[in-house]
């Protein structure tokens, strides 16, 4: 007897459609977590009070910030943190982003002295006071994609656009995005990151790209500090407008708020265009199945 047809394309329909939505959300998506070996005893639960107090206070101002730092507790006991989201989410994201952050640390470091947590569109982290600090140019996680680009210039093209975001990220005050010849890239350093040191914590991080990634069409370098992403699309970048080299001296907010928007806009037509396509097949399919019927008959 078969499956009905109408079902199948109806199911079809179904997973087309929550595949978009999920890709529309993916700045949710885990990157990396990094937990201190050390935990800390809590008899008295004093440590377990002020992060969850640390985590309230951050969470909250993520509705009306994009960077926050703060402090709870007192004495030996008090903690610091921080959350910061990528520049080019809206306020309702980035919170959307920053308050799964709290489970998700505990869920994957437990009561470590210090945990940082990496989500694609934002991060969080602490550190109980008299932690050991690092190098802000210390390399956190990286990344390189599996598929090398074909053919000659790919990686000219890659550090000219490189280069761009670089003296972007200093214009830009710590955030800059921009596209270049089919390469999507984008850089951001911590909030509190003065322009002069966010230009050199970004290039070293582009450093580690053009050595450790080579020819791959895509890669991801998080630093202390900043991170780095590019992403190569043969066919043009998707939802954004081209940039030349000439565009380092546009403004950050033109470069950072348009890209988000046009992503947007995309995902959103892509969604109706495939729900209308879907909807429209599924009533073909069903009028035909009453036609056959009626000659049956």
């Amino acid at each position: 007897m078969g499956f009905p047809r109408k079902s199948l394309f109806l199911l079809l329909f179904l997973i087309l459609f929550t595949n978009l939505a999920e890709s529309a959300s993916d700045y949710t998506t885990l990157v990396y977590k990094g937990c201190s070996k050390e935990t800390f005893t809590d008899p008295n639960g004093v440590y377990s009070q002020a992060l969850s107090s640390l985590f309230g206070s951050l969470v909250s101002q993520s509705t009306k910030a994009k960077f926050f730092k703060a402090t709870a507790g007192s004495g030996q006991s008090s903690m610091t943190g921080l959350f910061q989201c990528r520049d080019d989410l809206s306020n309702s994201d980035c919170y959307n982003c920053v308050s799964r952050l709290p489970v998700l640390s505990d869920k994957l470091c437990g009561k470590t002295t210090a945990a940082r947590i990496q989500l694609l569109g934002c991060y969080m982290l602490y550190e109980v006071v008299g932690f050991t600090q690092i190098s802000g140019m210390q390399i956190l996680y990286k990344t390189c994609g599996g598929t090398n680009a074909a053919g000659r210039g790919f990686e000219e093209r890659r550090d000219t656009a490189f280069s761009v975001m670089e003296n972007g990220v200093v214009t830009g005050h710590g955030f800059y995005a921009t596209s270049y010849q089919s390469l999507y890239v984008m850089g951001q350093c911590e909030g509190d990151v003065g322009d002069s040191d966010c230009g050199e914590c970004v290039k070293s991080a582009v450093q580690r790209a053009q050595v450790e990634c080579g020819s791959s069409i895509s890669g991801q370098v998080y630093l202390h500090k900043c991170f780095i992403s590019y992403s190569y699309y043969p066919n043009g970048v998707p939802g954004r407008h081209s940039s030349s080299a000439s565009s380092s001296s546009n403004s950050y907010s033109s470069s950072s708020s348009s890209s988000g928007q046009n992503t947007g806009k995309t995902v959103a037509i892509i969604v109706g265009g495939a729900a209308g396509v879907a909807f429209l097949v599924i009533c073909l399919m069903f009028a035909r199945s009453l036609k056959k019927k009626r000659d049956d008959y």
